[in-house]
């Protein structure tokens, strides 16, 4: 899971309450994979997961805390093969496009970028793959949507993910 405070509240990190301080080191390390990740959490923390996720709710209406998620390794679950592919869309088709790229089951992630990449590409997509090949499922979102101006960008190298730690 990722804790980021906003860099202007980093000084505000010592106003925080014991309890926010207990769960926020403790959302700051890897969280379990279990059907109920939150109990466990609260119990570490000796809380309820109704207290843990009421006070994640806090850090992040406070403004302490600007995203809570969680990150996904996708070569340990068997998708080798994967790429960002921006996409170019006009303006006036981004949210029904955006909806329609969404849609797809091997793409994780779309977003719209502000400026556009090279002033012309607004969408971005993660894609994810097992078997077929990303150029092929490019393709298939390409005919889909009737959008052919893209630039699919793979990883050279992927550096090791972790999360800041505050406490």
């Amino acid at each position: 899971m990722i804790l980021f405070p906003k860099q202007d509240k980093i000084s505000f990190m010592k106003d925080l309450t014991e309890k926010q301080k207990i769960v926020a080191y403790a959302i700051q390390k890897d969280i379990t994979v279990i059907r109920f990740p939150f109990d466990e959490t609260g119990n570490l923390c000796g809380l309820t997961s109704k207290d843990v996720l009421y006070t994640i709710k806090q850090l992040l209406n406070k403004g302490l805390m600007r995203k809570f998620g969680a990150i996904l390794r996708h070569q340990k679950s068997g998708y080798e093969k994967n790429a960002l592919v921006v996409w170019s869309v006009p303006s006036e088709q981004t949210e029904k496009t955006g909806n329609m790229f969404a849609s797809f089951p091997f793409i994780s992630h779309c977003y719209e970028r502000k400026p556009a990449f090279r002033e012309k590409y607004n969408l971005f997509t993660m894609l994810h793959s097992k078997e077929k090949k990303i150029s092929s499922l490019v393709k298939e979102i390409s005919v889909a949507t009737d959008i052919h101006d893209y630039l699919i960008l793979e990883s050279i190298q992927e550096y090791k993910k972790t999360s800041p730690e505050y406490f």
